[in-house]
This record gives C-alpha cells, sequence and structure tokens, in this order.
C-alpha cells in the first residue's frame, strides 16, 4: 500500500477534483483490492491491477455525482492570474504543471472523464501504452486513438483561449 498509494491517490483527486473523495476513493480500491487478492491474476502487475480498481471505483463516483456548474472558458481565463498560452502549451503535460496550474487543472477538468483519465496515466503516471490497454481493458490500437483525442480536444480547449485574445 505505501509503494502504490501516492500514484492511486493522485489518479483519483485528478479524476474526481476533491480531496475528501479522492481520499475515500484511494482507501476503497484499496480496501477492494486486499479483499479480492485471490482473484488477482498475474498476467498484470500489480500495479496495473489496483490503478483499474481506483479508476472503476472513481467513475462510478462520476457517474453518482451531480453535474456542478461549470465556468464558462472566458472565466476561466479571466481567473488565471496571467498564465500565458505559450507556458500552458509547454506545461500542459508535465506533473509538476499539472499540480501547480490552476489553469491546467481547470482545463484538464473540462474534458470528458475518458479523456482525463487515460492523459492522466499516460503523462502524470507515467505507463506505457500497454500498461493503459490493461488498466482501460481495452486493446492498444484503442489506447492509441483515444489518447489521440485527449490531446486533441485539449488542443481545442488552448486554442479557444487563443482565439478569445489571451495569448
Amino acid at each position: 500500500m505505501r509503494r502504490h498509494y501516492p500514484k492511486i491517490f493522485c489518479l483519483c483527486l485528478s479524476l474526481l477534483k476533491d480531496r475528501s473523495l479522492a481520499d475515500d476513493a484511494t482507501q476503497e480500491s484499496f480496501i477492494k483490492a486486499y479483499h479480492s487478492l485471490d482473484q488477482f491474476r498475474e498476467d498484470s502487475s500489480f500495479s496495473t491491477w489496483i490503478h483499474r480498481i481506483a479508476v472503476n471505483r472513481c467513475l462510478d463516483l462520476t457517474r453518482l455525482k451531480a453535474r456542478e456548474k461549470e465556468d464558462s472558458l472566458d472565466t476561466i481565463l479571466e481567473n488565471s492570474g496571467g498564465h500565458s498560452f505559450q507556458e500552458l502549451e509547454s506545461s500542459l503535460y508535465l506533473e509538476s504543471s499539472l499540480i501547480n496550474s490552476d489553469l491546467v487543472e481547470k482545463i484538464m477538468a473540462r474534458l470528458p472523464v475518458e479523456y482525463r483519465l487515460i492523459l492522466i496515466l499516460r503523462e502524470m503516471q507515467g505507463f506505457n501504452y500497454q500498461e493503459i490497454a490493461q488498466v482501460l481493458e481495452c486493446s492498444l490500437d484503442s489506447v492509441k486513438a483515444r489518447l489521440r483525442r485527449a490531446r486533441l480536444a485539449c488542443g481545442e480547449i488552448i486554442r479557444h483561449f487563443q482565439m478569445a485574445g489571451y495569448v
């Protein structure tokens, strides 16, 4: 648990955007893993298996969570504290920037859950395509296509900011 807790918590926090919910989801994931150890097949790593459990728990909570009012992209830009888009684009996929930049977090929050999830697994957690395929229970081609669509969706949001004159 000590080895995997930070990454699982980061994943849950990135998906749920609520520290308390993320903490609960992380704990519930480890409890479920403990109770399901006899079902663990060693055809994948333990890390991949526990990530899949956490992803499922977060997706369940996301479905249950009532839709919150979202800020418009213009409001996000106004409240961004003067971040430039060159800075944003160059740091979009760096873990430290995702953690430290409120603007990037808000952009990520505007992405559909499946896009946010695949970006978190690849860019923040450092999973390779095969590991992502195992966590998401899909093919390698599907991982590549989803990752491409997620990056394109991020680019569209950034372009909206640029067109609004906040460059």
